[in-house]
């Protein structure tokens, strides 16, 4: 039996010699390498689309090339469909997703996040010379326009609206400015790209839910080393005003609050 405790007892050391050798291999690999592979949709604006030239942009896009900076390397896009985004950093497509992933306890389990770098608030949205609707409570018996299946749609349920549906965010506004609906539930950092782009449309936010989502960098698990340089990086952007000069131009503020 003692053939049997060696052989359990080398199996166990080199377990233990893979283990440690791996930690910081990530992190490793990209500095030789010189890249940064990030896996990013390309369309979903204002995080991450193509202009009018075709090119990437967006803040994600952005804040991807500002934490590479800091790394000191070069960032890969690699375009995906939402669906299968987050998978192909099983398959090691590439080392990190940057496309507001949400930071939930569900995805914690499987993979690793930054600190969040982006915070939203579902806010209600009603016409600018609305004085009725103050509160989310206020919905009762109100229209609502919203995606039926979305949690927006199920808060204002909640609250005792009566549900218009509708295709998305841009469709609700609509809605919303011809009267056909009182007010919209939607997530903060739309409207906030929304009046970016028409500051004088007539909405405005009456009330917003206390608690935020969070959203980080998310990478494979088991690279603490990669995880701390992105979390130096994220940090080091904000401390030398890169941050804010990038949430400024697609959001006109620090979203990261």
């Amino acid at each position: 039996m003692k053939w049997l405790k060696s052989l359990i007892v080398a199996g166990t050391l080199q377990a233990l010699a893979v283990t440690s050798g791996h930690a910081g291999a990530n992190l490793d690999q990209i500095k030789q390498a010189g890249t940064l592979k990030v896996g990013t949709e390309g369309t979903y604006a204002p995080f991450t689309y193509h202009d009018a030239s075709g090119a990437l942009v967006g803040f994600d896009v952005e804040i991807a090339k500002a934490i590479g900076d800091k790394l000191g390397v070069k960032v890969e896009f690699l375009e995906g469909k939402w669906d299968g985004l987050i998978a192909g950093l099983d398959v090691s497509r590439y080392d990190a997703v940057i496309n507001e992933v949400g930071i939930t306890d569900a995805r914690k389990a499987k993979y690793d996040f930054s600190d969040p770098y982006i915070a939203s608030k579902a806010v209600l949205i009603v016409r600018g010379d609305n004085t009725e609707i103050k509160t989310f409570a206020d919905l009762k018996g109100k229209k609502s326009a919203q995606s039926l299946t979305s949690n927006f749609g199920k808060l204002a349920e909640t609250n005792g609206a009566e549900l218009v549906g509708t295709d998305g965010f841009d469709q609700s506004i609509q809605l919303l400015l011809t009267g056909r609906a009182d007010a919209t539930i939607n997530d903060s950092l739309s409207f906030l790209d929304f009046k970016k782009h028409k500051p004088d449309a007539n909405v405005k936010i009456a009330a917003q839910e206390e608690n935020a989502d969070y959203s980080g960098v998310i990478v494979r698990k088991g690279d603490p080393e990669l995880v701390a340089a992105i979390n130096k990086a994220l940090a080091d952007i904000k401390a030398d005003g890169t941050y804010k000069k990038i949430a400024d131009t697609y959001f006109g503020q620090d979203v990261s609050k």
